[in-house]
């Protein structure tokens, strides 16, 4: 292996991030883009399947994690190896979710005081519900509760994931040692058949979340995150200068062909008409429209592909990801997804509350909403994750700050 490639800092992955939740949140602003007029086809095309940006972060989490961890934990994971291992996630994660699980919590109550009567069920507004949610536990299961604040469902398949992973690095590290990587490349393969097999044999739910749907999503997603690192350890590991050029020109173009073939996949399935829902599929969803088409699932193999072919090339949209502006927006894409359901439930009350409801002032408000969506995350980043991270990871005598925030400050 070759030296220092465990601290290697992949600037364009941590660009990524921001992409994803940037999707996400587009996603969930549909309906606010619309009433702007700014939801023209192709781009609704391309939000409706924004939830995969979810996805995208479940394969980032486990490329990233693998390569920090690989040689630090896969030849012998210890009790207190794997204790370490799960504070610092717990560092990276809690205290966000904890801060933004009691404000979604008193927003809501505030909105059943004050708000509309028809807000919906609340059923899961309990003490048992709640510490399923401190335990992050809530989406474990055929039939998950989520409730409260609900981009919180991936943290639960996230700390699934982190409790297997010391299990999962031992294979992964004796997968690398061992085998070929045209093995691992159909061990690549094999690992997404159940993700696919759900997607296309299970669309009685357009969430994918019936049926242990965010089960399988995490373990298969997560898991070809891993080996798609060990198959770009491969390539970085063939000459001692780094990749081989012919690599990096075919890694360069990929980067480019693959969002472009998501793009067109979307609008293929976004135009069939047997897969699209409607009202009286989801009688209960009245926005059914910007839901994704069934299938949606096929597009998570090229997105796990787009992440290893970004990360061996320093080129085309590498080049832009890696920027000192995406990777801040990577920075703060953690809080950026944990706090913007909130601020539009926010948004939209206040705008109900002046009835302003369309013409400029609207549009004018839209982009507020987006410009307020990344400051806030920004101020809940710089004021509560960042200490709260820097105060846990001291606690295990680690540095305070990890190493991609340290190469950010040094340039």
């Amino acid at each position: 292996m070759a030296q220092g490639t465990q601290q290697r800092f992949i600037g364009q992955l941590t660009g990524v991030r921001f992409v994803a939740a940037s999707w996400v949140l587009l996603y969930h602003y549909q309906g606010a883009l619309a009433t702007a007029g700014l939801l023209v086809p192709v781009l609704h095309e391309v939000l409706r399947v924004g939830r995969l940006g979810v996805d995208l972060f479940f394969a980032l989490s486990g490329f990233i994690l693998t390569h920090t961890y690989l040689t630090r934990m896969g030849p012998n994971v210890t009790w207190p190896r794997s204790r370490h291992f799960l504070w610092l996630r717990l560092a990276r994660i809690y205290p966000v979710h904890f801060v933004m699980l009691n404000v979604a919590g008193l927003a809501v109550l505030a909105q059943q005081k004050f708000g509309s009567s028809t807000a919906g069920s609340r059923d899961w507004l309990n003490a048992k519900d709640y510490l399923k949610q401190v335990l992050l536990i809530h989406e474990w299961g055929p039939n998950p509760q989520r409730g409260w604040n609900f981009p919180a469902w991936s943290l639960s398949m996230e700390w699934l994931a982190y409790l297997l992973f010391p299990l999962l690095v031992l294979a992964l590290f004796r997968f690398h040692q061992k085998l070929p990587t045209r093995v691992i490349a159909l061990l690549w393969c094999t690992v997404l058949v159940p993700l696919l097999w759900y997607g296309i044999a299970y669309y009685g739910d357009p969430y994918y979340i019936s049926g242990w749907g965010s089960t399988i999503r995490i373990l298969t997603e997560f898991t070809a995150g891993g080996l798609t690192y060990l198959i770009v350890l491969r390539q970085w590991d063939a000459t001692p200068n780094g990749v081989k050029p012919r690599v990096e020109r075919l890694a360069t173009t990929l980067s480019v062909v693959i969002p472009i073939v998501i793009v067109a996949t979307a609008l293929v399935l976004g135009h069939i008409g047997a897969l699209q829902w409607s009202v009286s599929d989801l009688p209960d969803t009245p926005d059914a429209a910007d839901l994704p088409p069934k299938y949606h699932l096929v597009l998570v193999p090229l997105l796990i592909a787009w992440i290893g072919a970004l990360a061996l090339t320093t080129r085309g949209p590498s080049k832009y990801l890696s920027t000192e502006r995406l990777v801040l927006g990577g920075f703060i894409s953690f809080s950026l997804y944990m706090t913007h359901t909130v601020w539009y439930g926010l948004w939209r009350a206040g705008m109900k509350a002046v009835h302003v409801n369309g013409g400029v002032l609207y549009l004018l408000s839209f982009l507020g909403l987006v410009v307020g969506a990344v400051v806030i995350a920004w101020l809940m980043w710089r004021f509560v994750e960042e200490p709260a991270r820097e105060w846990m990871r001291k606690r295990t005598g680690e540095r305070p700050k990890p190493v991609e925030e340290i190469a950010l400050e040094n340039g």
